[in-house]
C-alpha cells in the first residue's frame, strides 16, 4: 500500500521505464529521464519508501516451469459470513497454482487465474483443492485460447 506522494514529470517517466525493464541499471535509468545517476538513484529509492514501486521480477514463461495450461475461474460463494469468506480466502491463496485471486464487486464474488501443467493438473486442483473446501460454491472455468496481450 503506497503512501501519498506527489509524482511529477520525471518520476512518472522513471517508472515508465522501469515497467518496461526493472532491471535497467541507475546509470542507464538516469540517462533515459535525463538526469545525472545520483538524483535518479534518489528519486527510485523515495519511490520505493513511498510504496509507489512495490518490488521487482522475472516475468518467466510457464511452459518452463510446467504450468502452460492457465485457467481463469469466477466463483460465487453460498456462505457469505465473514468467518467462511476468511477461510476460503485463505485457502484458495495459499494454493501454489493460483497465480491471481481478487475479490470482486457484485458478480462474480471472486475471480481465480490458475496455472497448472495440463487437463489432469486442473481437474485434479479442482476435485481435491476447491471442491473440497467447506464453503459452497458455484464455478465458472474458461480455458486461454489465445495469448494476445501478455501481462507484464
Amino acid at each position: 500500500m503506497s503512501t501519498k506522494v506527489s509524482l511529477d514529470g520525471l518520476d512518472r517517466e522513471i517508472l515508465f521505464h522501469l515497467s518496461r525493464d526493472g532491471r535497467l541499471t541507475n546509470v542507464e535509468l538516469a540517462k533515459r529521464v535525463g538526469l545525472t545517476p545520483p538524483p535518479c538513484l534518489r528519486r527510485v529509492k523515495r519511490l520505493e519508501e513511498a510504496g509507489v514501486i512495490t518490488g521487482y521480477r522475472a516475468v518467466v514463461d510457464p511452459q518452463a516451469l510446467g504450468r502452460g495450461l492457465e485457467v481463469l475461474i469466477d466463483v460465487e460463494l453460498n456462505a457469505k459470513d465473514r468467518q467462511a469468506v476468511e477461510q476460503f480466502e485463505d485457502a484458495v491463496a495459499s494454493y501454489e497454482e493460483v497465480v491471481e485471486f481478487r475479490r470482486m464487486y457484485g458478480r462474480p464474488d471472486y475471480f481465480i487465474r490458475v496455472a497448472v501443467a495440463d487437463h489432469a493438473a486442473y481437474e485434479a486442483f479442482l476435485m481435491d483443492k476447491l471442491k473440497g473446501l467447506p464453503v459452497g460454491i458455484r464455478l465458472e472455468s474458461r480455458l486461454t485460447m489465445k495469448e494476445i496481450k501478455p501481462r507484464r
